[in-house]
């Protein structure tokens, strides 16, 4: 049995690896600093991490020189093995400005050629590191033309004369994808639901959303042969609960959505996750986004590592960071909603910077893979934070947390491995167990 400890050292910013050899003796760790693994009970099944490519954060690689593009392609699609990508249904807040895909109602104008310009070549440089990434895609607002507001910004809805139109103008996008062998595994039906905000944005009561799915979309999808599932909500996590319960007592809709999406912004709600995963134990649940505003120290590492594991506690199947990239003040943002990314470039695009928040993620996403299921565990301490999963490989991979401002000394019990250890303060661990 080989242990394999990884730590993140708070000072240099790197991860290093240590052997240990399995502890000579349990009984002399039989206290209450006991983290118990139970491989052998599991619940739901992982299928990955990222973060979100939007024009913005493409545009931000374009700038960097040729090698620390392959250095950044790397780090993120390799080092900690990034395999599940948001994608922006033509613009957002965060594009050098707005834009759809048509502006003839009868879509005979309808291209992707804006996002060939700086979004596409991103997403086929991290195909050629990972060619199994998964693409989630997600619309800010339908082309102007399609509103009772006329407007793409501050909300608006969503006019139902031009519904068949937008499910047409959804299926397009996905198809145009396609063409370059780029596939858009999931889709929701709107970002953020509930905003009015003044960047892109279109409000979907509960019943529109159904009404939109059930009639148009589902039904657009099927007629074209299109297997992307369909996510409903997109917005916080304080509202997830009972947007599922409402719109999935509708059958139809029930039988048509996938799964729920959501935010972190509202705070933590994590009984809502745990909640809607034992309501609806056969939907997909991903956080597909979460930031800070822009802050240059960027330290923000333990808010993503506790809500990244207490998310995978509660039962999500994905988790989508914000930005994957973004410029040194945390743009381009054509609305100024400047925000801070994990990786970040310098002042003179010359290179880019990784922050802690970096490797903390990488604690979840380098270790756990796709396909990995969560295993059960025990502990008294609630000052420990932990998460396990079983690989599809077969190894185990164990996460704990100390947020703390003091150390904390434990012992991980499983089956007939034991070993004993100690979390410094503010900080993260995981093991890697292998047969």
């Amino acid at each position: 049995m080989e242990i394999t400890k990884i730590e993140t050292n708070r000072a240099k910013n790197y991860y290093y690896n240590t052997t240990s050899v399995k502890a000579k003796k349990y009984s002399k760790y039989l206290e209450r600093f006991i983290v118990n693994i139970y491989p052998d009970i599991t619940y739901q099944e992982i299928i990955g991490f990222g973060a979100c490519i939007t024009e913005s954060s493409a545009y931000s690689y374009s700038l960097l020189p040729e090698d620390k593009k392959r250095e950044f392609i790397n780090d993120m699609f390799s080092n900690i093995n990034y395999s599940l990508c948001r994608l922006t249904i033509a613009s957002c807040d965060f594009s050098l400005n707005s834009y759809s895909y048509a502006k003839k109602h009868d879509l005979s104008d309808f291209n992707i050629e804006r996002d060939k310009k700086y979004v596409i070549p991103l997403i086929q440089d991290a195909l050629k590191v990972n060619p199994d990434i998964r693409f989630l895609a997600s619309p800010w607002s339908p082309p102007s033309f399609m509103k009772n507001t006329k407007i793409r910004i501050l909300g608006g809805k969503l006019s139902k004369k031009y519904k068949q139109t937008y499910a047409d103008y959804l299926v397009k996008y996905i198809q145009s994808y396609k063409e370059l062998g780029i596939t858009i595994d999931f889709m929701t039906i709107q970002n953020e639901t509930n905003a009015i905000t003044i960047w892109e944005s279109c409000v979907y009561s509960p019943k529109d959303e159904v009404d939109f799915l059930v009639n148009y979309l589902y039904p657009t999808f099927q007629k074209n042969g299109i297997n992307t599932k369909i996510l409903i909500y997109d917005h916080n996590k304080e509202k997830l609960l009972n947007r599922a319960r409402e719109e999935f007592s509708n059958e139809d809709a029930n039988k048509y959505a996938s799964g729920v999406a959501f935010h972190w912004y509202s705070g933590n709600h994590f009984e809502n996750i745990q909640l809607c995963r034992e309501l609806f134990p056969d939907k997909l649940l991903f956080h597909t986004e979460g930031c800070f505003s822009f802050d240059p120290n960027n330290s923000f590492e333990n808010q993503y590592a506790h809500d990244i594991l207490e998310d995978l506690n509660s039962g999500i199947n994905g988790y989508m960071d914000w930005n994957i990239l973004l410029d040194s003040k945390g743009g381009p943002n054509h609305k100024r909603n400047y925000c801070n990314s994990p990786v970040m470039l310098v002042d003179d695009n010359s290179n880019y910077k990784k922050s802690l928040t970096y490797y903390y993620i990488g604690h979840f996403s380098k270790f756990i893979m796709p396909g990995a299921v969560r295993i059960a565990y025990s502990k008294y301490l609630s000052d420990l934070r932990v998460t396990a999963f079983k690989n599809p490989d077969g190894s185990i991979v164990i996460v704990l947390l100390n947020s703390v401002n003091y150390d904390i000394d434990f012992t991980i019990c499983m089956k007939d491995v034991y070993f004993k250890d100690t979390l410094e303060k503010q900080s993260m661990i995981s093991y890697l167990i292998k047969d």
